[in-house]
């Protein structure tokens, strides 16, 4: 009978450990929003808009690493849900830009202090060398991988 040959195991890789704590923290911070009536992606391209006051949605898109059709879809979702509006230019009615409702302007600072408290409940632990290190290997990975879509799930 042939041997088999030696497998690591799964914990064995960092990739493992990297996806165990990051589904973790995604689903924990995906319940505090969804109390709040709003999605991880809601969530970033509000965030986005905060800055941006207005943004073209192809500009966004962009920015996000999504397609324009994913960024159409959350436009109105967070259209219907209030919090967002979309304008059409006067001279070409093709070329939109979205803004924040007033609602939606007044819902992202306490859905950031979610995102604060979510990243204190997993991260809050750390020795804040730690916690610097970590960000910066992370950053590290994501700017040789030359990654570029914003996690929004």
């Amino acid at each position: 009978m042939p041997s088999r040959p030696e497998l690591a195991t799964l914990e064995a890789h960092l990739g493992y450990w990297l996806r165990f704590v990051s589904n973790q923290v995604s689903h924990a911070f995906g319940l505090k929003l969804a109390g709040r009536g709003v999605t991880v992606a809601e969530w970033v391209v509000l965030r986005e808009l905060y800055d941006a006051e207005t943004c073209v949605p192809s500009a966004l898109a962009d920015r996000l690493g999504m397609t324009r059709g994913a960024i159409s879809k959350l436009a109105d979702r967070l259209e219907a849900k209030g919090l967002a509006a979309r304008r059409a230019d006067t001279d070409d009615r093709r070329f939109q830009t979205l803004t924040l409702s007033a609602g939606g302007r007044a819902l992202v600072p306490e859905l950031a202090a979610l995102a604060d408290a979510n990243d204190a409940d997993f991260f809050g632990h750390l020795d804040p060398a730690d916690r610097v290190r970590l960000e910066a290997v992370l950053r590290d990975i994501v700017r040789r991988k030359g990654l570029k879509a914003v996690p929004v799930d």
